[in-house]
């Protein structure tokens, strides 16, 4: 279990080092945090294994309690497995088989074009932008569905 979460967090800590360059913002949270704050959050995860059993991209979520809303609260691939549609691969694999009910809630850095498009193309609405810290700015994305 610990060699998983230690191979999740570098995963992490890649994909979102090159958000951090996209958006011009080197303080993302899940950047900064360490392996035992990473695993200490309230959060389902669903993981791609590549050849070898390396961990190639992971998505994670929570459903608050009392709501019907799937909240995607990280998507990441690691660079050397950009663009393999990795991405929307598991989160339709969530949205379909794990979490088929409620609509979904995911946000980004508002900069992060590869990640904007992908959440579009999946069927995602953007409601709104905010700034969740002075220079962070995060796209918010919700996908309703019955």
């Amino acid at each position: 279990m610990d060699t998983t979460a230690a191979a999740v967090h570098q995963v992490g800590r890649r994909a979102y080092a090159v958000e951090a360059g996209l958006i011009g913002f080197d303080g993302i949270p899940a950047l900064q945090e360490s392996m035992e704050e990473m695993r200490a959050q309230p959060l389902r995860w669903l993981g791609a294994i590549a050849d070898g059993g390396r961990i190639a991209a992971f998505v994670a979520w929570k459903s608050p309690a009392g709501e019907n809303i799937v909240d995607i609260d990280r998507v990441c691939v690691d660079p050397a497995w950009f663009r393999c549609g990795l991405a929307s691969r598991l989160i339709n694999h969530l949205l379909v088989d794990l979490a088929p009910s409620g609509d979904a809630r995911v946000s980004t850095g508002a900069d992060n074009g590869p990640a904007v498009a992908l959440y579009e193309g999946l069927g995602f609405a953007r409601i709104g932008t905010i700034e969740r810290a002075p220079g962070l700015h995060m796209a918010q994305f919700q996908l309703e569905r019955d």
